[in-house]
């Protein structure tokens, strides 16, 4: 069962919003802390979160939001130098608190040395629509870290991998079978990539066209 959380989220845009609502369905506790008043009223409406009016980046309004009892603070604005400064601020004032900061493109993942955890919503929804275009035979799961990915790939007939055990293939360094087929088990050595199957692959980008490559063919 998952510990009951209590959490702070800056910003009530449509990222902020949709994850304060999500973890309210998971039974955690909420408080949003919005700038703008019009939409802290809209928010108040759907009555699932706490709503604070101020800027979070304010050690007043984080104090007002009793960041010293939370377990994480989400900056999510659409502002990656606010949220940012929301989380070191609420670092300083709970040393313990997780801290998990939306950021752009061109941030990277440099702010990982100042907070917790990064995110970039805009790359999740491209992960989907890419999923979705490409269609079911391989999809990409998510991101481990910078752009290691997590794929699941069905093996074609054909393919120069396919009815052989992974110690019988050359993967290129920087490929990790994670599944055995359709991920009922942890790969092994002994595990046949038999066609038509799926396996999760880890695999880092300079590498994917290979792997591709031998699992598609």
């Amino acid at each position: 069962m998952t510990t009951k959380l209590d959490i702070i989220i800056a910003g009530g845009g449509r990222v902020g919003f949709q994850t304060a609502e999500m973890l309210d369905d998971l039974g955690h506790d909420v408080r949003i802390v919005e700038r703008d008043g019009e939409r802290c009223e809209q928010i108040a409406d759907a009555y699932f979160a706490t709503v604070i009016e101020g800027d979070a980046a304010n050690p007043d309004i984080l104090e007002q939001a009793a960041v010293d009892r939370a377990d994480a603070v989400a900056a999510l604005t659409g502002e990656t130098g606010l949220n940012l400064a929301v989380c070191m601020a609420a670092e300083r004032l709970s040393p313990e608190i997780r801290s998990v900061c939306r950021i752009d493109r061109a941030a990277g993942e440099s702010y990982t040395r100042f907070v917790d955890a990064v995110l970039f919503p805009e790359r999740a929804g491209a992960r989907v629509a890419v999923n979705e275009i490409i269609g079911g035979d391989v999809q990409t799961l998510a991101d481990v870290t910078g752009t290691l990915d997590i794929m699941q790939i069905r093996v074609v007939e054909g393919a120069p991998a396919a009815n052989k055990t992974l110690q019988e293939i050359r993967f290129p360094s920087g490929t990790l079978v994670i599944s055995d087929d359709d991920g009922e088990r942890i790969a092994r050595p002994d595990t046949t990539l038999d066609p038509g199957r799926r396996y999760i692959v880890a695999v880092e980008p300079d590498v994917a066209g290979e792997v591709m490559n031998l699992l598609r063919g």
